[in-house]
């Protein structure tokens, strides 16, 4: 349906396609000296930044903005993309009863396997063109570094949620000595190493009561 909204377009600088030697030429013919003598350091820029962004826009073209939304996945291949499409609507006719559903798991199988050698494919010549190409190696490992701010709040024994953190480093620090003394507490502790009498890492021999 028409909304009647009108969607506007970002465009950005294309410096790809741009044409930095005629922004060079075209810059160095004007004769700075002479234009800015006598000019204050305020009036001087706003000379040099008319210039500058008329010298841009004969030597820099323009092209449309595409948000985070819009750019496909590093691994995501064109042919990839169409099977991924063809098992959504699989899915679909599906629930409508169009299709059986043995069929539909064999094709997500499939579509799974092939987007699992993908990734690896990826992470595979990231690691082979590290040396040229080390800018996106570490954009993909940041990438995988993120963490997502979905932790849920802490509480404490009696049910209180804390908030600062040195409240929440007390309640960590009293839920970890509980795990380790409860596991350790009835645990006996060797000493590593060799020493006088050692039984070769073997646990020395226990008494029973017959032997006392």
């Amino acid at each position: 349906k028409d909304t009647g909204q009108v969607r506007s377009i970002v465009r950005t600088l294309n410096f790809r396609k741009a044409d930095f030697q005629l922004f060079k030429e075209l810059l160095g013919t004007t004769p700075w000296d002479m234009v800015l003598q006598d000019k204050g350091a305020e009036q001087s820029w706003k000379i040099f930044k008319e210039a500058f962004h008329k010298v841009q826009e004969r030597s820099v073209p323009v092209c449309r903005k595409s948000g985070r939304k819009g750019k496909r996945l590093a691994w995501l291949s064109r042919d990839l993309l169409v099977k991924l499409k063809k098992k959504k609507e699989l899915h679909r006719h599906c629930k409508q009863g169009q299709r059986t559903w043995d069929v539909y798991r064999d094709v997500a199988w499939l579509c799974r396997d092939e987007v699992g050698k993908a990734k690896e494919q990826l992470e595979l010549n990231l690691a082979r063109e590290v040396k040229t190409n080390r800018k996106g190696f570490y954009r993909y490992i940041n990438k995988k570094r993120k963490i997502k701010k979905n932790r849920l709040p802490l509480m404490t024994g009696n049910g209180d949620h804390v908030s600062t953190n040195e409240e929440k480093a007390e309640v960590l620090n009293k839920f970890f000595a509980s795990v380790f003394t409860d596991n350790c507490s009835h645990c006996p502790s060797w000493v590593m190493g060799q020493q006088d009498g050692d039984q070769g890492g073997r646990p020395p021999p226990t008494l029973e009561e017959d032997q006392v």
